[in-house]
């Protein structure tokens, strides 16, 4: 093909000229160049133009989603014109589409969205077959996500499997990467009735931080976090004995922590603590029939569904205030429904401060206070229920207090819980 045809001479020269000059030009610029330059130079200027156009949608439209859209699409365009032989194409074409699948989510347009993530796990195994790309489930991810939020939890779970088994033969069989992925697995299997399954991948997962916190490249905070998940999970399943050796070694933790603090400083990983709260509580968000849901245990949540879970905290709420009086003239009635929704408000909370460390625990504290209170409250009702609800509302607070490195409140609030577990 010809690419010079039909083109204009003298703008390639303006453009080419723009691209050399010695000042410095801007993202239109640069994009104009580019689109004129990538008619006679496809191979080295499609690309450049693609990685403008998403640079330009992220830097100046974050807040205009129908701009970001088209931009994103001409972006994809640009890759799509590239030759499949051309070095690079497979990895830029998804990097591209996971793009523009998102702008598709942010307005709504799921199913548009949803075939996008398709493609890219399409393109992915075919890269990965012809040589292209190392991994197996290369571009797969975003779909696994995809079908956790419309509810084909089983389905889900194979993909992450499948992600697990290919890091898992990776040279580095470690690390977070691993790790994120373990819990993805875990909580897709447990969403598909696989309980022990998921039980066994957490155990796996529980075996695998062992291993890094021995080596130094995890905190004890995390091991808490994945340890206290793991007992939850067991005493679902009625595995006691299990539960409480898991608890045993979150005493022996905490008891550390509240002695003598984190063996090395860790920055902020607070995420690891929001992701597995979030995942406890999980029961009480079930979605209508046929909606979709928040995927549960990943970070990957699309951006509507993301932002209908925290517009969501306002209706919460108004439940509390209604509620709330009700509880005070009739707690054997209200008391337990107030409790339910005040934790969902609660974790709704901690999972919107993911990525926001400003005024943490200032934020969060009078909520989890609220939680064990009330959780008070039901205990010296004498009813069955007290005590464990109690317990959940202890735990989940010494949580956030090893988030906010609390370590003696944290311990204080766990030995409380545990006793009250047997």
């Amino acid at each position: 093909m010809n690419h010079s045809q039909n083109v204009d001479h003298e703008s390639v020269l303006r453009a080419r000229a723009i691209l050399l000059g010695s000042g410095r030009i801007g993202l239109h610029e640069e994009i104009r160049a580019y689109r004129v330059l990538a008619q006679v130079g496809p191979l080295t200027y499609l690309p450049k133009l693609a990685r403008a156009l998403l640079m330009l949608s992220h830097q100046e439209f974050r807040n205009q989603p129908e701009i970001r859209l088209n931009l994103t699409a001409e972006a994809l365009g640009a890759v799509r014109k590239l030759d499949a032989s051309e070095p690079k194409r497979t990895e830029l074409l998804i990097d591209t589409l996971n793009s523009y699948q998102r702008q598709l989510y942010t307005l709504g347009r799921r199913a548009e969205g949803f075939a996008v993530r398709e493609e890219m796990a399409l393109t992915g195994r075919r890269a990965f077959k012809d040589g292209e790309v190392s991994s197996p489930v290369f571009g797969c991810a975003p779909l696994a996500s995809g079908l956790a939020e419309e509810g084909r939890h089983l389905e889900a779970a194979q993909l992450y499997g499948e992600v697990v088994e290919a890091l898992r033969s990776a040279d580095d069989a470690s690390g977070s990467g691993l790790w994120w992925s373990m819990v993805e697995w875990s909580a897709e299997l447990d969403a598909a009735g696989l309980h022990d399954a998921a039980i066994d991948a957490f155990t796996e997962l529980s075996a695998v931080g062992r291993t890094e916190l021995e080596g130094g490249r995890s905190s004890l905070s995390i091991r808490v976090w994945e340890l206290v998940r793991l007992a939850q999970m067991l005493d679902a399943r009625a595995r006691h004995d299990e539960a409480r050796a898991a608890r045993g070694e979150i005493g022996t933790l905490l008891a550390e922590l509240a002695a003598s603090g984190e063996r090395k400083s860790w920055g902020n990983i607070s995420d690891w603590w929001t992701v597995l709260l979030g995942l406890s509580g999980r029961a009480d968000e079930q979605p209508e029939p046929g909606e979709p849901a928040p995927p549960f245990g990943s970070l990957d949540w699309s951006p509507d569904i993301r932002h209908a879970y925290f517009e969501g905290r306002a209706a919460l709420k108004e439940n509390v205030a209604v509620l709330t009086p009700l509880a005070e003239r009739d707690p054997h009635r209200h008391l337990a429904e107030l409790i339910t929704v005040q934790r969902r408000l609660t974790i709704r909370a901690a999972l919107h401060q993911q990525g926001h460390h400003y005024r943490f625990m200032e934020n969060l504290r009078p909520l989890f206070d609220e939680g064990v209170a009330l959780a008070r409250r039901s205990a010296g009702l004498g009813e069955d229920q007290g005590p464990g609800l109690l317990a959940r509302a202890l735990i989940d607070r010494s949580t956030l207090l090893v988030a906010g490195s609390h370590y003696t409140e944290a311990h204080d609030d766990f030995q409380e819980a545990a006793a009250l577990l047997g």
